[in-house]
């Protein structure tokens, strides 16, 4: 199940936070302090603990974070129970139940695949769709998250490669995107494959993107929801995360701001 986590953090060093207040206080945003329940898919999840703290001290609304895979933030946003907007892939929106809970949308941010092994593993070829298909094929055990948009992606690579059957058998799935880096570090798994922003952290190294012929960008999409009480204290996060503070964010944390 996915963690339910009121999101707090250290401000990024890497961003002045006058400017980042001046552009909040620029954004619509109501008088009363809201706290608004966010779905968001859970790659985010460092990304949102960069932002988070700037936007609560400029606004005085309080973000509740609900990170989940693809799967279950779709259940989440048909379940009947409040929330007040989404951050969340756009293969979210593609679901007709899930998208009749959300307003217009507004892309955020997207990502690359990637490859990641353990630091000083010897780094394979992944530089074209037959070497990429060779290096898997070798692989004893790969990390992925299965239950989100990546991992179905990268599912779909498999089956276009003709080797669907043979990777089944090498999968370590981890409960979220964080757990495939610590599977890599700790040696569990031979390979990491997920959107390469998530492919970084203490004891695994990038190798690098798939090959062009097999990469898709996996898009963010952000929404308010069609019910929120609190459209105003909504869209002014919305607002931020379009910010060109909240864009150098993005792409130090490896992504495309939308």
């Amino acid at each position: 199940m996915p963690s339910r986590a009121i999101i707090s953090g250290k401000p990024m060093h890497h961003i002045s936070i006058v400017a980042m207040s001046l552009m909040l206080a620029m954004a619509a945003a109501p008088a009363a302090a809201a706290e608004l329940t966010v779905l968001v898919g859970g790659s985010l999840a460092a990304i949102m603990k960069d932002l988070t703290p700037g936007f609560e001290r400029a606004t005085g609304h309080r973000l509740v974070m609900r990170f989940a895979g693809t799967t279950e933030l779709i259940r989440q946003a048909t379940s009947g129970a409040a929330f007040d907007l989404g951050v969340v892939p756009a293969e979210v929106m593609q679901d007709k139940a899930a998208r009749a809970t959300f307003g217009p949308i507004v892309e955020i941010a997207r990502a690359g695949y990637g490859i990641a092994v353990r630091a000083g593993a010897a780094r394979p070829d992944i530089s074209t769709p037959a070497a990429f298909k060779a290096a898997l094929l070798q692989a004893q055990s790969y990390a992925l998250y299965p239950e989100s948009a990546g991992g179905a992606y990268v599912m779909k690579v498999f089956e276009r490669l003709g080797i669907a059957e043979a990777m089944k058998p090498k999968l370590k799935a981890q409960a979220g995107p964080g757990d495939i880096v610590t599977a890599v570090a700790r040696g569990d798994a031979e390979l990491g494959i997920f959107v390469t922003h998530v492919l970084v952290g203490p004891g695994v190294e990038l190798v690098g993107p798939f090959p062009a012929e097999l990469q898709q960008d996996l898009v963010f999409v952000g929404a308010l929801a069609a019910n929120t009480k609190n459209a105003g204290a909504g869209q002014a996060f919305i607002d931020y995360l379009k910010t060109p503070a909240a864009a150098a964010a993005f792409k130090a944390r490896g992504l495309t701001p939308g």
